[in-house]
């Protein structure tokens, strides 16, 4: 079988990035934050989104809004940094709003649970290593990073609570910088 050369190779090739774009989207996030340096603090932030952008999508009762809880996020660190207030207190307030909402708006207790549940214990990682030595720390996130990614997986797979595209998106966000950040602690580097 003879290898696709000139403009039939660059339209399926085209054809199929436009199919995975999430992927794309997600490889090109993770380069940026990579470039700019993936501190525990940017990587436990990359947490908190992740977690709210779930929350946000079963607080409301539409998958779409996982996507807008991406910027929502922050636009909410930004509004919460002008007010003199750390970018986890910001999420954590908006996750207790969310909270609220989804109760006041009858989403399923279940989801609603499950996703608070998920927050709460992704946090409660993100914080511990945000708190104890920079080297273990990072380890912390950068593994609570990589392990956020199994949970994009199950809802990506039952194509449940957030979008598919957001659920891989994160997967490959989640895993290049959790594992990128590892790997460079192990390599003795650091950012």
């Amino acid at each position: 079988m003879a290898m696709t050369t000139g403009p039939e190779f660059g339209v399926r090739l085209g054809r199929a990035l436009l199919r995975r774009w999430p992927t794309v989207v997600g490889l090109l996030a993770a380069v940026g934050v990579l470039l700019a340096g993936a501190d525990r603090m940017t990587v436990g932030l990359i947490v908190a989104v992740a977690t709210t952008c779930y929350l946000a999508a079963a607080a409301l009762r539409r998958a779409w809004v996982s996507w807008v809880a991406i910027p929502g996020s922050v636009v909410a660190i930004v509004l919460g940094g002008s007010l003199g207030q750390p970018p986890m207190t910001t999420l954590a307030v908006v996750a207790g709003v969310l909270v609220v909402v989804g109760l006041m708006a009858r989403a399923s207790r279940q989801v609603l649970t499950a996703q608070t549940a998920a927050l709460l214990a992704y946090g409660a990682l993100v914080v511990t290593g945000l708190a104890i030595a920079p080297t273990a720390g990072l380890v912390v996130v950068a593994g609570t990073l990589v392990a956020h990614a199994a949970w994009d997986a199950v809802h990506l797979q039952r194509k449940a609570v957030v979008s598919a595209s957001l659920a891989e998106f994160c997967i490959v966000l989640d895993v290049l910088v959790g594992a990128a950040a590892l790997l460079v602690l192990l390599a003795g580097g650091g950012w």
